[in-house]
């Protein structure tokens, strides 16, 4: 398939970017699910664009059928706290979230794998490339393989020399910064000789192919070069 540009016209005047993005991530999870993950893996998907940032709990009590379980829950449920008031406000940036998780279902659901989806919000400023970065950042420090493709193309910011920045790196593991659209596979591993992460990077062109790429899952190699991760 050859990259597009939805972010000029005439792609972006018939398709939003939003739409290409979800819909990309939501065929790469059926990909992974259906051709390539074995029986003890599987992938889902992540898409949350925009500053609001939602913490949802439920508490269910599980023990009691569906018929007594109001009446028990007015009786049981423990009284509402709200914290004291601070002063201590920290602004910061909560980065947009387009991104295919791999899990291990051994010792319950455990993510081993992600494949983050660049948006122009994570591109857009200093402080939004830094949480990006830094998300990469914890996953590559825990051992979760990743790989970040970037298509954007009406923001000129490189993600993978912030996330080669944030590791205290430089050359020769940066990418040009002539390169803003590209792909990148990470597998960080631990060796004898120490901690490492290795790299397969490419750069993508408007018109051409999009590569293929290996997704390395934690603590389980890469996915076999038969089924290798396919853009």
């Amino acid at each position: 398939m050859p990259l597009l540009d939805h972010f000029h016209p005439p792609v972006s005047e018939r398709r939003s970017w939003e739409g290409f993005h979800g819909l990309w991530a939501a065929a790469l999870v059926e990909k992974l699910n259906r051709d390539v993950l074995a029986g003890e893996y599987f992938a889902d998907m992540q898409v949350h664009i925009g500053s609001q940032v939602e913490v949802d709990i439920a508490t269910l009590d599980e023990s009691k059928g569906a018929g007594e379980r109001g009446a028990a829950a007015t009786a049981t449920a423990a009284p509402a706290w709200a914290p004291p008031a601070t002063n201590l406000l920290v602004p910061t940036v909560f980065p947009d979230d387009i991104e295919v998780q791999v899990f291990a279902t051994v010792t319950g659901a455990t993510l081993v794998g992600a494949v983050e989806l660049v948006s122009p919000g994570n591109k857009d400023r200093p402080e939004a490339r830094r949480a990006f970065a830094a998300k990469c950042v914890s996953y590559l420090t825990r051992g979760i393989g990743l790989i970040v493709v970037d298509i954007v193309t009406n923001r000129l910011a490189n993600l993978h020399n912030e996330v080669i920045g944030l590791l205290g790196h430089g050359e020769p593991f940066l990418l040009s910064p002539a390169a803003t659209t590209y792909a990148v596979a990470y597998r960080p591993s631990r060796q004898p000789s120490g901690d490492q992460i290795e790299l397969w990077p490419s750069v993508l062109l408007l018109g051409q192919p999009l590569p293929v790429l290996p997704l390395a899952l934690r603590n389980a190699g890469v996915v076999r070069k038969r089924c290798q991760f396919i853009f």
